[in-house]
């Protein structure tokens, strides 16, 4: 699924202040199947970005369309996955990653077995009538993607999802990520404030400068799957997007 960013800008009102240019002006073009990374800094409007995308808050300027039709509200097409998981702590695994599914009014024998191919799918097989107090950081973030998956999106929107991981575990998450999406063939929006996460996972990285968010440069990352974070391809790319962050910051 396609997703068009049409001079989107954003601007927040505030009270005896001055309005708050977040986002100015962005245009991109995203391709369906595509792993885009969106990079910045703190406060530069990944996140007022990524929920515009999703529905969840309007553009002051511009317009955004999915497969042809503007986005003017929440997208059954479009599900977001956040930092802090956002699960229900009084249901368990199954009832979480089913929670979409009986929202929708989804028959009991038909939500169980989609239920059970996700739960599977995100490596959470004897986990499933656990609660979400029981987990990892890391499997309750599973938890939260097997709950955005099982209702078939055809784009997923992830807010820093790994961002409150230690490394040893981000970094085996980011590798069933990339597992995941290459079984599934989502589109996925990913923002992130990591240089090595969005070089090792994307197809294409899109860094916005210090607010208001503006599309300061786009990297191609033509580095083969599976990448080694070692290699000189990888440490090369992931320079130069550390130097182009240095002198955005030099700009402030």
């Amino acid at each position: 699924m396609t997703v068009v960013l049409k001079n989107v800008g954003k601007i927040f009102a505030a009270r005896q202040k001055e309005p708050l240019t977040a986002i100015d002006d962005i245009s991109a073009s995203i391709s369906r199947g595509e792993f885009l990374c969106i990079l910045g800094p703190s406060g530069c409007g990944k996140t007022t970005l990524l929920r515009m995308i999703g529905g969840l808050d309007h553009p002051t300027s511009g317009e955004i369309i999915v497969e042809g039709t503007p986005v003017t509200g929440p997208d059954p097409r479009l599900a977001m996955i956040f930092q802090e998981y956002s699960l229900y702590p009084w249901r368990t695994v199954r009832a979480n990653v089913g929670f979409g599914l009986q929202m929708r009014g989804i028959a009991v024998p038909e939500r169980e077995e989609i239920v059970n191919r996700f739960i599977r799918l995100v490596g959470l097989e004897g986990f499933g009538d656990s609660y979400p107090y029981e987990l990892s950081g890391g499997m309750r973030q599973r938890v939260a993607v097997a709950r955005a998956l099982a209702t078939d999106p055809a784009v997923l929107l992830m807010d820093e999802p790994f961002g409150a991981l230690d490394a040893q575990t981000r970094n085996r998450m980011q590798k069933e990520l990339l597992l995941i999406w290459e079984k599934t063939k989502k589109t996925v929006i990913f923002v992130t404030h990591s240089v090595d996460e969005a070089v090792y996972l994307a197809d294409r990285i899109i860094v916005l400068s210090p607010r208001p968010g503006q599309i300061a440069g786009t990297y191609d990352v033509d580095i083969p799957r599976p990448r080694d974070r070692t290699s000189i391809e990888f440490a090369t790319l992931r320079r130069d997007v550390l130097e182009l962050i240095d002198r955005l910051d030099e700009r402030q």
